[in-house]
């Protein structure tokens, strides 16, 4: 004579076999593209001072660009374009864009110059701007193609540009336009946060 399991060995029954199993580990993240600029590992401090890694921002578009917190004339202009950029998208795509500055000054942009910058510019959350030393300050700059060099007054005469990384961290547009909106690259950045939704 055939038994039959009650409502409640089968619950019993279930919960064990759910425990009996091992537990299905996270798929690990696909491999980056090799042009991602997120390839870098060079060790950065943010504003706060704390490590910051290029990949955490791997999933959302980035403006990117480099400056040094002592600069009077041209990069100012560039926090001021990000942000004429930023202010120019729709109210609810703002806040999915985050805004990445690398300092190519590490002698003299210390966590706290960063932050002064920061406050000074008045850097929402979504922006982060970091610091490195020589060598991985030079090797940003290869990736995103700024050039710069130190000046005998400590000034710096650089290139200027801000680089829109898709959500795999490859250069998808570049802006040499400073002082206001350019229309075709606000175009690439609308389009990179409207595919990102």
């Amino acid at each position: 004579m055939r038994s039959v399991m009650s409502r409640r060995d089968a619950l019993l029954w279930l919960a064990a076999l759910s425990t009996a199993r091992p537990a299905l580990a996270a798929a690990p993240p696909a491999p980056l593209p090799g042009n991602s600029v997120y390839q870098l590992k060079p060790a950065l401090t943010d504003q706060d001072g704390q490590p910051f890694e290029l990949a955490s921002l791997r999933g959302q578009p980035v403006l990117a660009s480099m400056f040094y917190s002592s600069c009077q004339m041209v990069c100012p202009m560039v926090f001021e374009t990000i942000k004429q950029t930023v202010a120019a998208l729709p109210s609810a795509e703002r806040d999915r864009l985050r805004i990445l500055m690398v300092s190519f000054d590490p002698a003299r942009d210390t966590v706290a110059a960063l932050k002064r910058t920061a406050e000074a510019h008045a850097c929402g959350p979504q922006w982060t701007l970091v610091r490195t030393d020589e060598a991985n300050s030079r090797k940003v700059a290869a990736v995103l193609g700024v050039q710069y060099r130190r000046l005998t007054n400590g000034d710096f005469n650089h290139s200027s540009s801000i680089e829109l990384l898709d959500v795999e961290g490859r250069i998808a547009s570049r802006t040499n336009t400073l002082g206001a909106v350019d229309p075709a690259f606000m175009k690439t950045v609308h389009q990179a946060l409207v595919a990102s939704a």
